[in-house]
């Protein structure tokens, strides 16, 4: 019997011995590792957390009494936050170029995994990119709030260059985290080939409806809904950059009261796009344009017939 009670005895010992080594060795034996990069378990549900992504009511569009507006855009929609109410779409999941709006998510990933006032250096391929610029020369170091408002305000490809090449991951990682990101947020009609929206990298577009839940999402991070509502910013001159003015003369912020920003595109294949963000009344609503005519009046003609069909009286504009 004494020796049964032993030998019970001595397993029970080597089971709890065991047992303290793998708790106190699991890190380093027993660890299981992500092979994605960290920021894929630390930065993308920082806002939803891990709760249903927000996707808008795509119900039937509500009633209205006021006319509504012939848009020559191919894909458009219009959507109150607060009331949660689909006040206007037209083919608002049909895939189209998206041009610049591409910079929405630019400035987004940006943002989630890079210090404010970390510094980039442009390279020779960001500083002669063409088409839209903010003014960038070879050589020159900007912060990454400096270059958001280039990025913004004059749709800077050179800016956008800048901050994916800059990224801690790299260029070809930095658009990789773009489309991964898209798919988070259940962007299932959305592609990024590069990080400025211009074409010729391969085939890249979104909807209506996939942008209006990525200006959305990132008018959350408060430095975004600043830099979008920005008229006019200055980069005074330094060692390491040269004087930079920057101006937002697109986007309806001087025209129409109540709007906030939020981005402008255009491209041969994409036509004219426009993203913005009203608050007027309590109510805030974001419209988006895609292939118009002419952005800047059917983007008017859009906001006041959201408000109509609110029951708000448009405010005055030109």
């Amino acid at each position: 019997m004494k020796k049964f009670l032993g030998a019970v005895l001595v397993l029970i010992v080597s089971f709890a011995a065991y047992f303290y080594y793998v708790s106190n060795n699991a890190s380093k034996n027993f660890s299981i590792t992500s092979p994605l990069p960290d920021l894929l378990t630390k930065s993308f549900s920082n806002v939803f957390g891990s709760s249903s992504i927000w996707k808008p009511n795509m119900g039937k569009v509500i009633e209205s009494s006021a006319k509504k507006p012939e848009i020559t855009a191919s894909g458009a929609i219009s959507y109150d936050l607060v009331s949660g109410q689909l006040l206007y779409q037209k083919n608002a999941k049909t895939k189209l170029p998206m041009a610049s709006l591409s910079k929405i998510m630019t400035a987004i990933i940006a943002l989630e995994n890079e210090p404010i006032n970390k510094v980039f250096t442009v390279d020779r391929f960001a500083a002669e990119i063409g088409e839209n610029t903010m003014g960038l020369s070879e050589g020159e170091k900007l912060t990454l709030e400096e270059l958001l408002y280039g990025l913004i305000l004059h749709s800077g490809n050179d800016a956008a260059e800048t901050l994916s090449q800059g990224s801690r991951f790299g260029r070809g990682n930095f658009i990789y985290l773009m489309n991964k990101k898209a798919e988070d947020l259940g962007l299932t009609d959305t592609h990024f080939t590069n990080p400025t929206g211009l074409e010729g990298d391969g085939s890249q577009y979104s909807t209506a409806y996939d942008l209006l839940v990525m200006a959305r999402y990132a008018l959350l991070n408060p430095i975004f809904a600043k830099v979008v509502s920005t008229v006019e910013y200055e980069i005074p001159y330094s060692s390491n950059h040269k004087y930079l003015y920057l101006f937002n003369e697109t986007n309806l912020l001087t025209s129409y009261p109540g709007v906030r920003g939020v981005k402008t595109g255009y491209t041969f294949e994409a036509g004219l796009c426009l993203v913005t963000y009203l608050q007027y009344e309590g109510h805030k609503i974001i419209a988006v344009l895609l292939n118009s005519q002419s952005r800047r009046e059917e983007m008017k003609e859009l906001l006041d017939y959201s408000l109509k069909t609110l029951g708000v009286k448009p405010p005055p504009h030109p």
